[in-house]
């Protein structure tokens, strides 16, 4: 007996909303059952992207109750995310959360007691825990030995539809923030090791941003077993198009980086870039009787990874196995928490000038 497709609500119409609408709508097990956005002109260019037509709706609470959904996709601005999430969780539905799951820890934990009080899913969009040659790359450098000394970073120059779109997210936070809890949770399953403390620098660069707000970030996170790692994010018009795309290991027994993005082969406000890999270059530290390195280094191919719709067909996939099979999602919603945790005391380690313990 087939089962009853899960009737989801796509909540945001940008442009993770229409890759996770793409995702549904080619999946057999969902069957959307309305988009909500503020703008016409979005959720047109959803259901253009479709190339089908659902129920319209501009109010997220009216299109809850006049579609009554199993699930609820919620791809909005992170200010939204915890009230819409509770919500959602309150009328008996599973959630799809973008990331950040929230823009305080306060409430992050409020939307995972939600969650568990209500007995439904949540899944929160980390998008890299899907990707193939990210996995291996996690799973790569955890044979590095320990400490780890990890590198990351995400620089987007961007400018017209792009600027506009960054300056909304820094109505509610930091690029270290909203980018930073990928790669933090990254690290985080580098090392399986205990954050202890954080600190961070910051710049504003632009004056056409709300006010507090700064435009450009590093932080640096400490763990328990020595291992350490920074994370650098800026955007805007004024950011360089050199070096934005870093992500290195180094541990006693070598490094691996990935090595397939090419700064003149796309620009650094490229989503698709964001996630590519193409080829980790593994190398081994170990040297010979002569003192010189025994081994070459690695060239592992990536070849065929999948690209961003792709990546988020496989988060959809997740989530639809998790609600089917009632899978445990305990350590994924602890580790979106976890991370989470890091990101914003660097945004207090940078705001108070000091740095921030975590134990």
């Amino acid at each position: 007996m087939t089962a009853r497709p899960v009737r989801v609500l796509v909540v945001g119409c940008g442009h993770m909303g229409i890759s996770h609408a793409k995702a549904y709508h080619g999946l057999d097990g969902f069957e959307i059952v309305g988009v909500v956005s503020r703008g016409e002109k979005s959720r047109r260019a959803l259901l253009d992207a479709l190339g089908a037509d659902y129920p319209q709706f501009s109010d997220f609470h009216q299109a809850l109750a006049a579609t009554t959904p199993d699930a609820v996709s919620i791809n909005t601005y992170p200010d939204t995310h915890a009230a819409y999430a509770k919500a959602a969780f309150a009328a008996g539905c599973h959630v799809f959360l973008e990331k950040p799951l929230a823009v305080t820890v306060a409430e992050a934990e409020e939307v995972v007691a939600a969650a568990r009080a209500a007995g439904k899913k949540l899944v929160i969009g980390y998008i890299l825990r899907v990707h193939p040659t990210w996995k291996r790359f996690i799973e790569t450098a955890q044979g590095l030995g320990r400490p780890l000394v990890m590198r990351m970073n995400l620089n987007q120059q961007s400018s017209g539809e792009k600027w506009q779109t960054h300056r909304a997210l820094m109505e509610s936070m930091s690029p270290i923030v909203d980018c930073g809890v990928h790669y933090v949770d990254v690290m985080c399953q580098m090392t399986r090791s205990r954050p202890v403390r954080v600190s961070a620098i910051g710049a504003r660069l632009s004056e056409d941003l709300v006010p507090g707000m700064y435009n450009y970030g590093c932080l640096q996170v400490t763990f328990a077993d020595g291992s350490v790692g920074w994370y650098e994010a800026g955007w805007g018009p004024m950011m360089s198009e050199t070096a934005f795309f870093v992500k290195d290991v180094v541990g006693p027994k070598g490094s691996v980086s990935i090595a397939g993005v090419r700064e003149d082969e796309a620009g650094s406000d490229d989503i698709e870039g964001h996630t590519k890999a193409a080829v980790l270059r593994l190398h081994h530290a170990a040297l010979g009787p002569d003192g010189n390195f025994a081994r070459q280094d690695e060239l592992l191919d990536c070849a065929g990874e999948p690209d961003h719709d792709g990546l988020c067909l496989l988060e959809q996939a997740l989530f639809l196995d998790a609600i089917r099979h009632d899978r445990d999602l305990t350590d994924h919603v602890d580790d979106a928490v976890n991370s989470l945790r890091i990101v914003l005391a660097a945004d207090e380690a940078f705001r108070t000038g000091t740095t921030v313990s975590l134990t």
